[in-house]
């Protein structure tokens, strides 16, 4: 079956604060995404980079549906 093409904001109500793997269909000139289909999605990104072989062939991206937190650093 194939999975339907969504719009980024589509993506991003349907799996909310979710690492999401997407085959991208169409890209603005920046690479941003405007229409993908869902490959997988997860809580975690190493369950995203599992399913990494499944995307072979194809113009794929990860992303995340949420606000990632701010990360500090300690040099």
């Amino acid at each position: 079956m194939k999975k339907k093409t969504l719009t980024m904001e589509e993506i991003k109500q349907q799996y909310p604060n979710m690492w999401v793997l997407v085959e991208c269909i169409k890209l603005d000139e920046d690479l941003n995404i405007i229409r993908g289909r869902v490959i997988t999605a997860a809580r975690t990104k190493d369950e995203i980079y599992s399913k990494l072989l499944t995307a072979e062939g194809k113009r794929i991206a990860i992303e995340y549906t949420g606000e990632l937190p701010e990360v500090a650093y300690i040099l």
